[in-house]
């Protein structure tokens, strides 16, 4: 049932779904007024590349740089003009990537105050939405604590993430639904529609929201099972992790929930139910995480998290994404750092993007790894081949 709700609502939208089976290496990348990088232009290892400096310098904007070609987004603020660098109105990223055929792909992303310019080869995208996807990238950084500490908001945009890289028709039929809901709301608020109009927008919601809420569940429990594994390998404790799905959709269809809940959304003036209130708990021995974990076994979860993410892409892939570590070794002692690399020093990883304040550690943690590497320092915003 699921894949022909997928399939009709995937047409209906004009959706087109792009199938990449080779994978993106970044060559170079050019940068101009991004944060506090001006103008840089930067070579790349295919396999591990360190950034050092010190903290406010830019390594972390060189990494969001990256991010931003893969997902047309910030992973940190939902407006684009706070990437502006100060004084200026838009910025220009450019990426050139070598794919598994051999042949160097660009991707170019200029942002300004009228919106987004995406392009791949010096054509326009028609949808900017058709290029999630192409290049798979998984980030882990001091930011997804919020993760843990904030409310389920953040959480549900990890899983949309994950599953928009890897599923168009997961992403067009999200979009859709938050369209409708917007729609929904703004029928609440003002007070002046007729019920049998709003029995229409409720099963249109149902229609795009069972086969988000069957996506999400079918995430989860593959996730989980592969973070316990990467947090037991990581962590070496003798604690169980693990991730509870909650959600409306539990209990029956949306349209049958909204119907029960009218009266209640008609007074608060906005819908009560539905996946914008999904939440992903994560647990250690049966309690919330976020009461009962430490710092470092926070951190431990959230790398955890991250590289099951990692797994289930390569897996949906059939390649490895390119993986961005900003700062990973913050709150880990030596031991769990020791269990990371080992993991990271795997051939099950391919370019791989690693930050950190202590060039002298990372220089002896990378050395000891491979000897395909390249260093960068960074000083305002100011890269350098070390």
């Amino acid at each position: 049932m699921s894949l022909q709700i997928y399939e009709f609502l995937y047409n209906q939208a004009n959706g087109m779904m792009y199938l990449c089976n080779a994978m993106p290496t970044l060559e170079k990348i050019s940068i101009a007024n991004f944060r506090n990088i001006a103008f840089q232009e930067l070579e790349f290892s295919p396999n591990i590349n360190c950034i050092s400096g010190n903290n406010g310098e830019g390594k972390t904007n060189l990494l969001a740089a990256i991010y931003y070609l893969s997902m047309t987004k910030s992973n940190f603020s939902s407006s684009d003009r706070y990437n502006f660098r100060h004084g200026q109105d838009s910025f220009t990223l450019c990426g050139s990537y070598r794919m598994e055929s051999g042949l160097v792909s660009k991707i170019s992303l200029q942002v300004d105050g009228e919106g987004k310019k995406l392009r791949r080869d010096d054509k326009p995208y028609p949808k900017i939405s058709e290029h999630v996807g192409l290049l798979p990238i998984v980030m882990v950084s001091p930011s997804d604590t919020s993760l843990v500490s904030e409310s389920g908001e953040e959480r549900r945009k990890f899983v949309n993430s994950v599953l928009s890289q890897m599923d168009q028709q997961y992403l067009v039929a999200a979009q859709q639904y938050n369209r409708l809901l917007l729609q929904r709301n703004k029928m609440l608020k003002e007070r002046n529609f007729a019920d049998d109009l709003m029995q229409v927008v409720d099963m249109k919601l149902a229609m795009y929201a069972q086969p988000l809420y069957e996506a999400r569940t079918r995430f989860i429990q593959q996730l989980e099972p592969i973070v316990s594994d990467y947090y037991k390998a990581l962590s070496g404790g003798s604690e169980q992790v693990g991730i509870r799905y909650e959600s409306d959709l539990s209990k029956g269809t949306l349209d049958q929930i909204l119907a029960s809940r009218l009266e209640k959304d008609r007074i608060l003036r906005y819908t009560t139910a539905g996946l914008q209130r999904d939440d992903f708990v994560f647990e250690m021995d049966g309690m919330p995480i976020r009461r009962c974990g430490s710092q470092g076994q926070q951190k431990s979860f959230l790398v955890a998290l991250k590289f099951a993410q990692y797994d289930i892409m390569k897996k949906s892939y059939g390649f490895a994404p390119m993986l961005l570590l900003d700062d990973v070794f913050d709150k880990l002692d030596m031991g769990r750092i020791s269990n990371l690399l080992g993991m990271v020093s795997s051939s099950d990883f391919g370019q791989i993007f690693i930050t950190d304040c202590n060039k002298v550690r990372l220089r002896g943690i990378v050395d000891s790894l491979t000897s395909d590497r390249t260093y960068f320092e960074t000083a305002g915003g100011i890269f350098t081949k070390a």
